[in-house]
């Protein structure tokens, strides 16, 4: 799941970012609204996380022109502020969660979860794939009551396209979705990715979900 953290104290930055990517998030950082906004009009993310005191831009006119521009990115807004109408206000204007200072970060996790398998129509946070079991809470991949042994990035992979069945992604959405804005990622290094979680499942005996279209990319049917 990429997200976009929009945070102006750097401090709560750099504590998300290394908790998110802990549990599987890529993450790009803004440090106020004029930033995200130019993040946003270039990249697609799956949830953007969004403060609402923000230097340049405030988090509500950030929200306001998203939604103005029809864009449906769920959006999590965290504020200080917990007053009924600031809340009724920013869903209001288009955000799909509101999570007040001070949180607890693992709420935060399970709410940005849950928006992902909103948008992937998925309500069981356990997916099931050909005979393989993914556990995208614990982030783990068994076959046959035998837990296969993934890297990060192969289970990323697999995870993004199991939520996607049927769709087919290119080597570059697959950079721009699966890796940070600051990455350097080679399509070459996405194939290794492939390629190595398939040999894993192939070792476990489970079948090959992910398929390749030549000229395509890759998908999971």
């Amino acid at each position: 799941m990429k997200l976009l953290l929009v945070e102006d104290s750097e401090r709560l930055q750099r504590s998300l970012t290394t908790g998110l990517q802990k549990n599987g998030f890529t993450v790009d950082q803004a440090f106020d609204g004029e930033e995200a906004l130019a993040y946003i009009a270039t990249n697609q993310y799956e949830a953007i996380v969004l403060d609402l005191m923000l230097p340049k831009v405030d988090g509500l006119s950030v929200l306001s022109r998203l939604r103005g521009n029809g864009n449906d990115t769920h959006v999590l807004i965290l504020s200080a502020n917990d007053q009924t109408e600031d809340r009724v206000r920013g869903l209001n204007l288009g955000a799909d969660d509101y999570l007040v200072k001070p949180f607890s970060f693992d709420e935060l996790v399970s709410r940005l979860r849950a928006l992902n398998r909103r948008r992937s129509g998925e309500k069981n946070p356990v997916i099931e794939v050909g005979g393989v079991t993914i556990d995208t809470v614990a982030r783990q991949v068994s076959f046959a009551n035998t837990t296969i042994a993934l890297t990060p990035h192969e289970y990323r992979l697999l995870e993004f396209l199991s939520h996607r069945r049927g769709r087919v992604y290119s080597h570059d959405q697959l950079i721009d979705q699966l890796y940070d804005a600051s990455s350097y990622v080679t399509r070459n290094a996405v194939e290794a990715h492939i390629s190595s979680l398939r040999k894993r499942l192939k070792k476990a005996g489970a079948p090959q979900l992910v398929k390749t279209r030549r000229g395509f990319g890759y998908l999971i049917e």
